[in-house]
This record gives structure tokens, sequence and C-alpha cells, in this order.
């Protein structure tokens, strides 16, 4: 769906993006994360056609964005942070002039705006003017604006940025929901956000890729935390024999019982693994009490590569 490679823009002399080169497939949901000044709104912004890259290349469905830029912005929908909307318009008439901007034949621009308005429960609001609408339903013209003409990528900058939780359970759902039919890249502050809808996090820093990974593997930290009675002394060298095993930190709990931090090999299976370890312990003659994977939270992960590049 979406291939770039070694994206640079220069503001001046001063590189905003440099050297950016990943891949997003069909149906994907992919968080864009980074502190303020990362780059994340520039890549949107050359993802979009509006800012031109100084280097790189943008491949959208086989189309270069470089040489057919019209061909890309038909197939795309974009909610900027800001939503460009106007106040004293009618939702309805809004979508249906954001429609004719986008190019939507005559015929089919009503069947689109309705599709929109049903897509996003606007529907009873269609005939209220944007500006006596709630932060919430605003976000929600947006998104509206953004979906009009079925695109197959959908850009969504802080799309729950002033919701209320209940706006923002509805902003999920719909974000998924979406997703059924179109790629969508979302950026967004809120790490709950990601974990919530996102297959897949793309993090910057200081305009270069710093992390790519799928969040099911993003968590897994290939650690177990294993608790067992210390009265088996030699259960540490029975651990480190195992295959899967790379590496065994243990200590005395507060509760009297040992704590094994055991560190697995990358590519090992971590049931595989956890099954092979209890069957030593209970070979080893020791009491097992606990036994679980311990998950890294997006927060400390997040921390940890901005850490990295201090």
């Amino acid at each position: 769906m979406i291939e770039v490679q070694s994206l640079t823009r220069y503001y001046g002399k001063t590189a905003a993006v440099q050297d950016v080169s990943f891949k997003i497939s069909n149906h994907e949901i992919v968080g864009l994360l980074g502190h303020n000044g990362a780059g994340k709104s520039t890549i949107m912004r050359m993802l979009s056609g509006y800012l031109e890259p100084s280097a790189g290349s943008i491949v959208i469905d086989g189309i270069d964005l470089a040489e057919d830029p019209r061909a890309v912005q038909q197939q795309l929908g974009y909610l900027p942070e800001n939503l460009p909307v106007y106040p004293e318009m009618m939702v309805a008439d809004y979508l249906d002039y954001v429609a004719t901007l986008k190019g939507i034949p005559a015929t089919e621009r009503m069947g689109e705006v309705r599709e929109a308005l049903l897509a996003t429960d606007l529907a009873e609001r269609a005939l209220d003017a944007i500006n006596i609408l709630s932060r919430g339903f605003r976000q929600r013209v947006g998104v509206a604006q953004a979906i009009l003409g079925q695109p197959r990528l959908l850009i969504l900058d802080e799309p729950t940025n002033g919701l209320d939780p209940n706006q923002t359970e509805h902003m999920r759902k719909l974000i998924t929901r979406l997703a059924r039919r179109t790629t969508i890249i979302l950026s967004t502050h809120i790490m709950q956000e990601v974990d919530a809808v996102c297959d897949r996090v793309l993090m910057l820093r200081n305009g270069q890729l710093a992390l790519d990974q799928g969040l099911a593997e993003m968590h897994d930290s290939k650690t177990l935390l294993l608790r067992t009675c210390s009265a088996v002394q030699s259960l540490e060298a029975h651990l480190q024999r195992l295959p899967q095993v790379q590496a065994v930190e243990d200590s005395l709990g507060d509760d009297g019982l040992m704590h094994y931090d055991i560190h697995l090999h990358p590519n090992v299976d971590t049931d595989t693994a956890a099954n092979n370890i209890a069957q030593c312990v209970v070979s080893a003659g020791a009491k097992l009490y606990q036994l679980q994977v311990l998950s890294r939270d997006l927060d400390s992960i997040f921390r940890e590569v901005y850490a990295g590049g201090d």
C-alpha cells in the first residue's frame, strides 16, 4: 500500500525528517509517535502531497507521489489537528462542498455525503451549523470529510484531541471500523490510543525512525517472572541449561520466595519456553508459585527510545 524510501525534508539547513524508510500494508492501523518536533507532522504533510520532500520517494498503491500527486490525493483522506472547517456552514453543506473539491461526480456526491454522515453518526446533525456543535461532533465532521470518496489511505492527526472519555471511545470504534476498508496512519501523543487501535508503531526521534515494530511483539519482553520456594539451590543452573533461556537473574523476594527473571532468546516461542521452565522447576523438586510473562507498556518503551537518543 505505502512504500517510503529515504524520505528527507529540510527547512533551510535544519533536517526535520532524515532518511526515513518504511512500508505499510493494506488495512493496517499504524501509530506515528514522537515528541513535538520529532517530524510527525512533516511526514504526514509529505504523505498527503502538501509538502515536497527534499529527497526520497513516496509510492502509494504503486503510484509515485512525485509523478502523479493528483492520482494519489484522490485516494487520500486527511484529518489535520486543527480542523479547516467553515463554522457558519451546515454539516451537510460543508461535506457537499468538500466532496466537490475532491472531484466526486455530482451524481455520486449525495450518496457519498450520506455514507460519511452515517459512518460518523452525524445524520441527526446534518442540518446543524458547525459552530453550534460540541468538540466531539466537530471532530466527527473532520473525520467525515476525510472519509468522503472512500479513500484507500486515511491520515488522522490527533483525532481524539479534546474529547471526553465517551467521545474518545466512539472515535476509537470508528477508526477500527474504518480500517476494514482503508489503511490508517494515526498520529497521537496518547499511548492508550495506540494500544487501543493500532497494529504497529513507527516511533520518530529527531527526525529519524527510531522504532518500527508491531504492538504484540513490542509488548512481549521475552522475559518471564518465576517465583519458587527457596529450598532448591541448584534450580538456577537447571534453568540456565534450557536451550530457550538466554540469561537468568535471581533474587530473594520480601515474600521469602526466590524470584527469577528469565530472559529468553529473541526468536523463542514464549509458550514453549514457559512449559519447559515449569517442567524444569518440577523436575528439580521445587514448588512453582508463579510463572508469567513480563509485559512492557508503551510508555516505558517510548521512554527507552528517547533515553537512547540523549
